[in-house]
């Protein structure tokens, strides 16, 4: 069985991996491209109109909402407080991650929200967000996972293989399997 460190950094390798195979997705399944001031425009250059995103990438993303709020719950209910009681100095980090966690949280709240039907950013008649839309919420969340995974990978590691040998937090060391995500 690999330290518990590097099984951390397994979890996070994936969920960067179905990350950006989701990104890759939206950006083949749209055919858009972006101008130089972020907004949407067709291949042709004329600007994007409400295209829908397809339901497979919708299953999609909403499997990858669900694997990275199950990583992140089985954190903060058992993996942070059991490091935080056997190594109280990492409290201060502990706390830090956590709050990563509600803001990260709240962009996949975001994001569920884009992706239901009558939203209010919607147009009337439409189904789901316009890719635009989701890009926008997918990148953000990118660049906040890409910095909470890099700190917690070199602020936990040692402490992560400190802990008893034994120790086992499937929602945290194991990726969901992707059901769309």
């Amino acid at each position: 069985m690999a330290a518990l460190s590097e099984q951390l950094v397994q979890v996070h390798r994936g969920l960067r991996e179905r990350l950006a195979s989701l990104r890759r997705g939206l950006a083949d399944s749209t055919s858009r491209l972006a101008d130089g001031t972020g907004h949407l425009v067709e291949s042709t250059g004329h600007p994007a109109g409400g295209t829908a995103i397809p339901d497979d990438l919708l299953g999609h993303c909403l499997g990858f909402c669900a694997a990275i709020h199950a990583h992140h719950t089985g954190e903060d209910e058992r993996l942070l407080p059991q490091l935080r009681a056997a190594m109280p100095e990492l409290a201060p980090v502990i706390d830090n991650l956590m709050e990563d966690h509600a803001l990260v949280s709240g962009i996949l709240r975001q994001i569920h929200e884009l992706l239901a039907p009558g939203h209010e950013l919607l147009a009337p008649g439409q189904d789901s967000a316009e890719p635009g839309m989701l890009v926008r919420e997918l990148d953000g969340l990118t660049a906040i996972l890409e910095s909470h995974f890099g700190y917690e990978e070199r602020r936990l590691s040692q402490a992560l293989d400190a802990l008893d040998p034994g120790t086992s937090i499937p929602d945290v060391f194991t990726l969901p399997s992707p059901r769309n995500g």
